[in-house]
Protein backbone atom coordinates (compact mmCIF):
# COMPACT_ATOMS: atom_id res chain seq x y z
CA UNK A 1 0.00 0.00 0.00
CA UNK A 2 1.46 3.12 -0.69
CA UNK A 3 2.12 5.85 1.84
CA UNK A 4 -1.06 8.34 0.28
CA UNK A 5 -3.21 5.56 0.66
CA UNK A 6 -2.22 4.64 4.55
CA UNK A 7 -2.51 8.08 4.89
CA UNK A 8 -6.94 7.65 4.26
CA UNK A 9 -6.41 4.90 6.88
CA UNK A 10 -4.40 6.04 9.78
CA UNK A 11 -3.33 4.01 12.44
CA UNK A 12 -4.79 5.33 15.52
CA UNK A 13 -2.86 2.33 17.79
CA UNK A 14 0.65 3.76 16.64
CA UNK A 15 2.49 6.27 18.60
CA UNK A 16 2.17 9.94 17.81
CA UNK A 17 5.57 11.17 16.66
CA UNK A 18 7.04 15.14 18.19
CA UNK A 19 9.23 16.93 15.65
CA UNK A 20 12.04 19.23 17.55
CA UNK A 21 11.18 22.29 16.27
CA UNK A 22 13.75 25.30 16.87
CA UNK A 23 16.11 23.31 18.62
CA UNK A 24 17.47 26.49 20.35
CA UNK A 25 13.79 27.16 21.64
CA UNK A 26 11.32 25.58 24.10
CA UNK A 27 10.26 22.44 21.72
CA UNK A 28 12.17 19.86 23.90
CA UNK A 29 11.63 21.51 27.39
CA UNK A 30 8.32 20.95 26.62
CA UNK A 31 8.14 17.53 25.65
CA UNK A 32 10.33 16.29 28.83
CA UNK A 33 7.45 18.54 30.92
CA UNK A 34 4.74 16.23 28.85
CA UNK A 35 6.48 12.96 29.37
CA UNK A 36 6.91 14.05 32.93
CA UNK A 37 3.17 14.18 33.38
CA UNK A 38 2.37 10.71 31.08
CA UNK A 39 0.46 9.60 34.31
CA UNK A 40 -1.19 12.48 35.87
CA UNK A 41 -2.10 14.14 32.68
CA UNK A 42 -2.86 10.87 30.63
CA UNK A 43 -0.61 11.85 28.32
CA UNK A 44 -0.43 9.42 25.24
CA UNK A 45 2.62 7.63 23.93
CA UNK A 46 4.59 9.75 21.72
CA UNK A 47 8.36 9.81 20.34
CA UNK A 48 10.68 12.58 19.75
CA UNK A 49 12.58 13.68 16.75
CA UNK A 50 15.88 14.87 18.16
CA UNK A 51 19.60 14.53 19.20
CA UNK A 52 19.98 12.27 22.08
CA UNK A 53 23.17 13.87 22.65
CA UNK A 54 21.76 17.35 22.67
CA UNK A 55 18.76 16.47 24.88
CA UNK A 56 21.06 15.06 27.33
CA UNK A 57 23.10 17.92 27.68
CA UNK A 58 19.80 19.83 28.49
CA UNK A 59 18.93 17.88 30.91
CA UNK A 60 21.71 18.23 32.93
CA UNK A 61 22.13 21.56 32.58
CA UNK A 62 17.84 21.71 34.03
CA UNK A 63 18.82 19.22 36.32
CA UNK A 64 15.81 16.70 35.57
CA UNK A 65 15.45 13.33 35.82
CA UNK A 66 14.22 12.27 32.39
CA UNK A 67 15.58 8.89 31.43
CA UNK A 68 16.22 9.17 27.58
CA UNK A 69 15.29 5.69 25.49
CA UNK A 70 16.92 5.43 21.85
CA UNK A 71 14.86 3.55 19.54
CA UNK A 72 15.13 2.58 15.91
CA UNK A 73 11.10 2.93 14.76
CA UNK A 74 7.82 4.37 16.20
CA UNK A 75 6.91 0.72 16.90
CA UNK A 76 9.32 0.65 20.27
CA UNK A 77 7.79 3.66 21.55
CA UNK A 78 4.87 2.16 23.35
CA UNK A 79 6.95 0.25 25.44
CA UNK A 80 9.69 2.31 26.26
CA UNK A 81 7.42 5.34 26.99
CA UNK A 82 6.53 4.34 30.69
CA UNK A 83 9.76 4.33 31.87
CA UNK A 84 11.59 6.96 29.88
CA UNK A 85 11.01 9.28 26.64
CA UNK A 86 11.68 7.79 23.38
CA UNK A 87 14.19 9.07 21.06
CA UNK A 88 14.69 8.60 17.13
CA UNK A 89 17.49 10.37 16.94
CA UNK A 90 17.98 13.21 14.38
CA UNK A 91 21.40 14.79 14.60
CA UNK A 92 22.07 18.99 14.50
CA UNK A 93 25.33 19.81 12.79
CA UNK A 94 26.05 22.35 14.91
CA UNK A 95 26.13 23.05 18.43
CA UNK A 96 22.62 24.06 20.19
CA UNK A 97 22.61 27.07 22.71
CA UNK A 98 18.98 27.78 24.25
CA UNK A 99 18.03 31.22 23.28
CA UNK A 100 20.83 31.48 20.32
CA UNK A 101 18.98 29.77 17.05
CA UNK A 102 21.80 29.24 14.35
CA UNK A 103 20.60 28.73 10.77
CA UNK A 104 23.11 26.02 9.87
CA UNK A 105 20.71 23.56 11.95
CA UNK A 106 17.69 24.24 9.43
CA UNK A 107 18.22 21.43 6.98
CA UNK A 108 18.06 19.00 10.14
CA UNK A 109 14.83 20.71 11.03
CA UNK A 110 12.92 20.10 8.04
CA UNK A 111 14.51 16.59 7.73
CA UNK A 112 12.66 15.57 11.22
CA UNK A 113 9.45 17.10 9.53
CA UNK A 114 10.00 15.29 6.45
CA UNK A 115 10.58 11.77 8.24
CA UNK A 116 7.52 12.54 10.44
CA UNK A 117 5.54 12.97 7.72
CA UNK A 118 6.50 9.69 5.96
CA UNK A 119 6.12 7.65 9.21
CA UNK A 120 2.63 8.97 9.47
CA UNK A 121 1.62 8.55 5.96
CA UNK A 122 3.11 4.68 6.31
CA UNK A 123 1.04 3.83 9.39
CA UNK A 124 4.31 3.82 11.11
CA UNK A 125 2.57 6.43 13.50
CA UNK A 126 -0.71 7.56 14.13
CA UNK A 127 -0.27 11.64 14.01
CA UNK A 128 2.07 14.60 13.47
CA UNK A 129 2.61 16.71 16.53
CA UNK A 130 4.98 19.80 15.41
CA UNK A 131 6.82 21.87 17.90
CA UNK A 132 7.15 25.38 17.15
CA UNK A 133 9.93 26.51 14.34
CA UNK A 134 11.52 29.76 14.01
CA UNK A 135 10.77 30.99 10.29
CA UNK A 136 12.65 33.66 10.22
CA UNK A 137 16.04 31.19 10.89
CA UNK A 138 14.89 29.12 8.68
CA UNK A 139 14.56 31.46 5.78
CA UNK A 140 18.35 32.01 6.59
CA UNK A 141 18.77 28.51 5.64
CA UNK A 142 17.07 28.43 1.98
CA UNK A 143 13.55 27.89 3.34
CA UNK A 144 10.87 29.11 0.63
CA UNK A 145 7.54 28.09 2.10
CA UNK A 146 5.59 30.65 3.79
CA UNK A 147 5.61 28.85 7.09
CA UNK A 148 5.37 25.58 8.57
CA UNK A 149 1.83 24.97 7.72
CA UNK A 150 2.31 25.10 4.03
CA UNK A 151 5.58 23.43 3.82
CA UNK A 152 3.62 20.18 4.96
CA UNK A 153 0.47 20.65 2.48
CA UNK A 154 3.40 20.69 -0.29
CA UNK A 155 4.66 17.49 1.19
CA UNK A 156 1.09 16.10 1.12
CA UNK A 157 0.97 16.69 -2.30
CA UNK A 158 2.66 13.73 -3.44
CA UNK A 159 3.98 15.48 -6.64
CA UNK A 160 0.41 16.57 -7.47
CA UNK A 161 -1.71 19.99 -6.62
CA UNK A 162 -0.95 20.38 -2.90
CA UNK A 163 -3.79 20.98 -0.47
CA UNK A 164 -5.12 24.47 0.44
CA UNK A 165 -4.64 23.36 4.83
CA UNK A 166 -7.18 25.47 6.72
CA UNK A 167 -6.05 26.75 10.17
CA UNK A 168 -8.21 25.75 13.90
CA UNK A 169 -7.26 27.10 16.96
CA UNK A 170 -9.19 24.74 19.53
CA UNK A 171 -9.42 24.50 23.42
CA UNK A 172 -12.74 23.00 25.62
CA UNK A 173 -14.84 25.45 25.45
CA UNK A 174 -13.97 26.82 21.98
CA UNK A 175 -13.02 26.31 18.37
CA UNK A 176 -11.97 28.72 16.17
CA UNK A 177 -10.87 29.27 12.50
CA UNK A 178 -9.40 32.63 11.03
CA UNK A 179 -10.02 32.90 6.77
CA UNK A 180 -7.57 35.22 6.72
CA UNK A 181 -4.16 35.09 8.72
CA UNK A 182 -0.87 36.71 8.80
CA UNK A 183 -1.88 39.83 6.68
CA UNK A 184 -1.94 43.57 7.80
CA UNK A 185 -5.78 44.53 8.65
CA UNK A 186 -6.20 46.77 5.71
CA UNK A 187 -5.29 43.88 3.51
CA UNK A 188 -8.56 41.72 5.11
CA UNK A 189 -11.51 43.03 2.86
CA UNK A 190 -9.58 42.57 -0.30
CA UNK A 191 -8.63 38.85 0.76
CA UNK A 192 -11.89 38.04 2.44
CA UNK A 193 -13.36 36.59 -0.60
CA UNK A 194 -16.59 34.68 -0.92
CA UNK A 195 -13.94 31.71 -2.43
CA UNK A 196 -11.68 32.27 0.76
CA UNK A 197 -15.35 31.66 3.23
CA UNK A 198 -16.72 28.62 0.85
CA UNK A 199 -13.40 26.66 1.22
CA UNK A 200 -12.68 27.31 5.03
CA UNK A 201 -17.03 26.63 5.58
CA UNK A 202 -16.37 23.13 3.66
CA UNK A 203 -12.78 22.01 5.11
CA UNK A 204 -14.06 22.75 8.54
CA UNK A 205 -17.41 21.03 7.95
CA UNK A 206 -15.64 18.00 6.73
CA UNK A 207 -13.01 17.66 9.30
CA UNK A 208 -15.80 18.09 12.18
CA UNK A 209 -18.09 15.40 10.98
CA UNK A 210 -14.34 13.12 10.36
CA UNK A 211 -12.11 13.73 12.71
CA UNK A 212 -14.18 15.16 15.30
CA UNK A 213 -16.72 13.21 14.74
CA UNK A 214 -19.75 14.94 15.26
CA UNK A 215 -22.65 13.99 12.83
CA UNK A 216 -24.27 17.43 12.07
CA UNK A 217 -21.79 20.06 12.96
CA UNK A 218 -22.97 23.74 13.10
CA UNK A 219 -20.73 26.97 12.28
CA UNK A 220 -21.10 30.29 12.93
CA UNK A 221 -19.40 33.16 10.30
CA UNK A 222 -18.51 36.41 12.45
CA UNK A 223 -18.99 39.47 10.59
CA UNK A 224 -15.80 41.28 9.17
CA UNK A 225 -17.55 45.06 10.48
CA UNK A 226 -18.73 46.45 14.07
CA UNK A 227 -22.54 45.28 14.09
CA UNK A 228 -21.72 42.99 10.79
CA UNK A 229 -22.16 46.22 8.68
CA UNK A 230 -25.41 47.25 10.25
CA UNK A 231 -27.40 46.37 7.33
CA UNK A 232 -24.87 48.37 5.17
CA UNK A 233 -24.08 51.70 7.37
CA UNK A 234 -20.89 50.16 8.79
CA UNK A 235 -19.75 48.27 5.37
CA UNK A 236 -20.88 46.24 3.09
CA UNK A 237 -18.68 43.16 3.24
CA UNK A 238 -21.53 41.24 4.76
CA UNK A 239 -23.83 41.80 2.43
CA UNK A 240 -22.06 41.46 -0.83
CA UNK A 241 -19.33 39.42 0.23
CA UNK A 242 -20.17 37.06 3.23
CA UNK A 243 -23.94 36.19 3.02
CA UNK A 244 -23.47 35.11 -0.49
CA UNK A 245 -20.74 32.37 0.41
CA UNK A 246 -23.14 31.90 3.72
CA UNK A 247 -26.24 30.75 0.99
CA UNK A 248 -23.47 28.95 -1.23
CA UNK A 249 -22.77 26.37 2.03
CA UNK A 250 -26.26 26.23 3.08
CA UNK A 251 -27.10 25.13 -0.19
CA UNK A 252 -24.15 22.49 0.07
CA UNK A 253 -25.95 21.26 2.74
CA UNK A 254 -23.96 23.06 5.47
CA UNK A 255 -25.10 24.37 8.84
CA UNK A 256 -23.92 28.00 9.22
CA UNK A 257 -25.24 31.25 10.19
CA UNK A 258 -24.18 34.54 10.14
CA UNK A 259 -22.26 36.98 9.15
CA UNK A 260 -23.26 37.68 13.01
CA UNK A 261 -21.50 40.41 14.82
CA UNK A 262 -18.58 39.13 16.45
CA UNK A 263 -19.00 41.15 19.74
CA UNK A 264 -21.91 39.18 20.93
CA UNK A 265 -20.81 35.36 19.92
CA UNK A 266 -18.02 34.57 22.28
CA UNK A 267 -20.14 34.98 25.22
CA UNK A 268 -21.18 30.64 26.67
CA UNK A 269 -24.56 30.87 25.93
CA UNK A 270 -23.46 32.40 22.33
CA UNK A 271 -20.89 29.30 21.97
CA UNK A 272 -23.80 26.73 22.95
CA UNK A 273 -25.12 27.82 19.36
CA UNK A 274 -22.49 26.28 17.16
CA UNK A 275 -19.26 23.60 16.94
CA UNK A 276 -16.60 26.23 15.41
CA UNK A 277 -16.69 30.28 14.51
CA UNK A 278 -15.22 31.30 11.13
CA UNK A 279 -13.82 34.52 12.06
CA UNK A 280 -12.46 37.67 9.34
CA UNK A 281 -9.19 37.91 10.42
CA UNK A 282 -6.10 36.97 13.42
CA UNK A 283 -7.60 38.53 16.25
CA UNK A 284 -10.82 38.33 15.68
CA UNK A 285 -10.45 34.24 16.33
CA UNK A 286 -6.93 34.21 18.55
CA UNK A 287 -8.57 36.79 21.30
CA UNK A 288 -11.38 35.39 22.24
CA UNK A 289 -9.63 31.63 22.61
CA UNK A 290 -6.39 32.81 24.11
CA UNK A 291 -8.81 34.86 26.52
CA UNK A 292 -10.61 32.04 27.34
CA UNK A 293 -8.06 29.16 27.93
CA UNK A 294 -4.57 30.70 27.26
CA UNK A 295 -2.89 27.64 28.25
CA UNK A 296 -4.45 24.75 26.57
CA UNK A 297 -5.14 26.12 23.05
CA UNK A 298 -4.44 23.91 20.42
CA UNK A 299 -2.84 24.35 16.56
CA UNK A 300 -4.64 22.02 14.43
CA UNK A 301 -4.61 21.86 10.40
CA UNK A 302 -7.28 20.85 8.76
CA UNK A 303 -7.29 19.78 5.67
CA UNK A 304 -4.47 17.12 5.40
CA UNK A 305 -4.31 13.76 4.48
CA UNK A 306 -2.88 13.26 7.94
CA UNK A 307 -3.13 14.31 11.31
CA UNK A 308 -1.72 17.73 12.27
CA UNK A 309 -0.99 19.43 16.13
CA UNK A 310 0.45 21.61 17.29
CA UNK A 311 1.11 24.37 20.72
CA UNK A 312 -0.63 27.39 20.46
CA UNK A 313 2.55 29.21 20.88
CA UNK A 314 6.59 30.40 19.58
CA UNK A 315 9.74 29.36 20.45
CA UNK A 316 10.14 31.14 23.09
CA UNK A 317 13.74 32.09 22.90
CA UNK A 318 13.95 34.22 26.54
CA UNK A 319 12.91 31.39 28.59
CA UNK A 320 14.71 28.56 26.58
CA UNK A 321 17.47 26.58 28.48
CA UNK A 322 15.60 28.04 32.42
CA UNK A 323 13.04 25.06 32.39
CA UNK A 324 10.29 28.09 32.67
CA UNK A 325 8.55 26.95 29.83
CA UNK A 326 5.08 25.59 30.41
CA UNK A 327 4.12 22.02 28.11
CA UNK A 328 0.40 22.46 28.80
CA UNK A 329 -0.55 22.98 25.58
CA UNK A 330 1.72 20.48 24.13
CA UNK A 331 -0.30 18.06 26.07
CA UNK A 332 -3.57 19.50 24.62
CA UNK A 333 -1.38 19.28 21.25
CA UNK A 334 -1.06 15.47 22.45
CA UNK A 335 -4.11 14.20 23.43
CA UNK A 336 -6.47 15.59 20.67
CA UNK A 337 -4.13 14.88 18.20
CA UNK A 338 -4.52 10.99 19.51
CA UNK A 339 -8.51 11.85 19.76
CA UNK A 340 -8.10 12.83 15.52
CA UNK A 341 -6.56 10.24 14.43
CA UNK A 342 -8.89 7.76 16.56
CA UNK A 343 -11.80 9.75 15.36
CA UNK A 344 -10.14 9.77 10.76
CA UNK A 345 -9.56 5.73 11.71
CA UNK A 346 -13.30 4.91 12.82
CA UNK A 347 -14.96 7.59 10.03
CA UNK A 348 -13.13 5.58 7.78
CA UNK A 349 -14.08 2.02 8.61
CA UNK A 350 -17.46 3.64 8.75
CA UNK A 351 -17.21 4.69 5.21
CA UNK A 352 -16.59 1.48 3.97
CA UNK A 353 -18.63 -0.97 5.98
Amino acid sequence: MTAAANAERPNPDAPLLLTPGEPAGIGAEIAFGAWRAREADGVPPFALLDDPDRLGGLLHRLGWDVSLKVIDSPGEAEHVFPSGLPVLAQHFPVHVEPGHPTPENGASVLQAVDRAVDLVRTGEAAALVTNPIAKSVLYQSGFRHPGHTEYLAALAADGGEAPVPVMMLACPVLRVVPITIHIPLREVPERLTGEAIIHAGRVTAAALQRDFRLKSPRLALAGLNPHAGEGGAMGREEIEVMAPAVDALKAEGISIQGPLSADTMFHAAARERYDAALCAYHDQALIPIKTLDFARGVNITLGLPFVRTSPDHGTAFAIAGTGEADPTSLIEALKIARALAEGRAHSMQAAVA
